[in-house]
């Protein structure tokens, strides 16, 4: 079996196009808040998971994975609170791909908790691919690079890399891992935008990816 993505990696691989559109595809409105990320701005020296850096509040959805999934994100702290709260919604979002593939959930509460818009329905298809084909993962993958952008109070744009050279498939019944070799398509390029909803999370709302693009290849 080919590799496949990680999270929500290639949400949009098999529609290639979408991989090529302008950010924010899909909306008619193009006003200038409507993008997706800006690349020039947002202090990402810090190191942290997001999980780790934002206050959890007690009716969050679970997002516990099995023990040979690992997930690092790296210079995901800038010490600003707001960025700060962005990010590590922005990084529950990915966490909540790999949950309800773990799961075996399309439907997981945690996407439609931490998705919405465009990237919702999305993310629950490429889970049900993954799913269908009787697949989950194993192994590690590191997202770094993030630059971000907030537009204003309830609206931000993020981009970042993931590279997923140490994460495999795994067969869900026979639990046999294909260790396929990695190569430029194990790192991907994100470009998302966010949006806050009336509880306070901001949840990705469109999603662009691009496997193989030169801003995340070593």
């Amino acid at each position: 079996m080919k590799r496949r993505s990680l999270p929500v990696a290639a949400a949009f691989a098999a529609t290639a196009a979408l991989l090529l559109t302008a950010c924010g595809g899909g909306d008619d409105n193009t006003k200038g808040n409507d993008k997706i990320a800006g690349a020039d701005t947002g202090d990402t020296t810090a190191s942290a998971s997001p999980s780790a850096s934002a206050t959890v509040s007690a009716d969050r959805p679970d997002l516990t994975l099995p023990d040979d999934i690992t997930e690092t994100f790296e210079s995901w702290k800038t010490g600003d609170a707001t960025k700060d709260a962005i990010l590590a919604d922005a990084g529950r979002a990915q966490t909540a791909v790999t949950f309800a593939v773990t799961e075996g959930d399309p439907k997981s509460e945690a996407l439609s908790f931490y998705q919405a818009g465009t990237a919702l329905p999305g993310s629950q298809d490429w889970v049900k691919t993954i799913v269908d084909s009787g697949s989950t993962f194993t192994g590690a993958v590191r997202y770094y690079a993030p630059e971000l952008e907030v537009f204003d109070g309830k609206s931000a744009g993020l981009t970042y890399c993931s590279d997923e050279s140490k994460a495999f498939n795994k067969n869900r019944k026979t639990q046999k891992v294909d260790k396929a070799a990695a190569d430029n398509n194990s790192y991907v390029l994100y470009s998302t935008r966010l949006d806050r909803d009336e509880k306070g999370i901001w949840q990705t709302t469109k999603l662009v990816s691009e496997r193989g693009n030169e801003t995340c290849t070593p």
